[in-house]
């Protein structure tokens, strides 16, 4: 019996030829609705799903008996309940690695841009406010040599102390991550806790997956424990920041000002002031967004979802004990 696939995400014409060859695959790359007729009735004969950024519940899960695995287009496996698929016996893939250079790169972009105020001094010059030499009204603030404070230092979060300390000769905290010897030795990174991290660092940047460990993990007080001169940096996940505290500690001046690239809710509510305060620089979650990292994180979960249905472990397996228990 040939093995069915639904793919939900949008895959290169050769990546879909790649399944096509040894599965039935049902393609629906501009689902908007997960109800879909059609959609529900390919989800039935399902062995397999590829996709991304739609929320899949043990509902959901009910109406595709014949699921084996899923694979996730990203790294982030939020959208997923993990461990019902885990008790279901479905293999959970994602794809790290791939990503993480470039989602560096744009935390970088975010800590350079809101430091030297490059979104907010484009605009001067585009409105043709530029007349005279810049004065001290348009001044920046230096990042070489500052206090790099990473909040999770797993691949991504080394990658960009990577480039703050061998760069920028930053010097790196970090803390929400088990101890790094190796990355001591070669940064000169320093764990410490989250409130020592806060008080220190000249440039917080968040890079912890989400959980309910780790949602909304910093809010009033932690950035009341950040100072005033102190910049933050989000590329993880919209809830792992309380976000009106957030807004209120750019307002007040508790903090200087922010880079984010991901919210609470996305695309950002109209009514959202974040795109419209001077101080922050807004992105519309890109971390990941550029043609090579996409192309190679499609092929991981094409990759991925070959090896599942064929029996044999996946690359990027996120549920270890569903692949345990189904070699068992």
């Amino acid at each position: 019996m040939t093995k069915r696939i639904v793919v939900y995400r949008r895959l290169h014409d050769d990546q879909l030829a790649q399944l096509q060859r040894d599965f039935h695959v049902d393609v629906f790359e501009h689902l908007e609705d997960l109800d879909d007729p059609a959609f529900r009735a390919a989800l039935r004969e399902a062995h397999g799903l590829v996709g991304a950024s739609r929320r899949i519940t043990p509902e959901l899960l009910d109406a595709a008996p014949r699921l084996e695995a899923i694979a996730s287009v990203s790294v982030g496996v939020d959208h997923y309940p993990v461990d019902e698929l885990t008790r279901r016996g479905i293999l959970l893939c994602n794809t790290p690695d791939v990503l993480t250079e470039t989602t560096a790169d744009t935390a970088f972009l975010l800590i350079m841009s809101a430091a030297r105020r490059a979104v907010e001094l484009a605009d001067f010059v585009t409105r043709g406010d530029w007349r005279a030499s810049i004065g001290e009204a348009q001044f920046g603030s230096d990042v070489h040599g500052k206090t790099l404070g990473m909040v999770g230092m797993g691949r991504i979060g080394a990658a960009i102390a990577r480039r703050g300390a061998l760069g920028f000769g930053m010097h790196v905290r970090y803390s929400n991550a088990s101890p790094k010897p190796a990355l001591d030795e070669e940064l000169g990174a320093r764990r410490c806790t989250l409130d020592a991290l806060l008080g220190e660092a000249d440039f917080v940047c968040v890079t912890v997956p989400l959980s309910a460990q780790t949602e909304r993990l910093i809010g009033a007080r932690e950035f009341g424990l950040m100072r005033p001169s102190s910049i933050f940096v989000n590329v993880s996940r919209g809830r792992v920041v309380d976000e009106a505290a957030l807004i209120e500690a750019l307002e007040q001046g508790r903090i200087h000002a922010a880079g984010l690239d991901v919210f609470a809710q996305e695309p950002l509510p109209a009514d959202s002031p974040l795109p419209h305060m001077a101080n922050v620089v807004a992105l519309p979650h890109i971390g990941s967004a550029t043609h090579e990292t996409r192309t190679a994180m499609a092929q991981r979960a094409v990759d991925n979802i070959h090896l599942a249905l064929r029996g044999e472990r996946p690359i990027s397996l996120v549920n270890e004990q569903a692949w345990a228990e189904r070699r068992a």
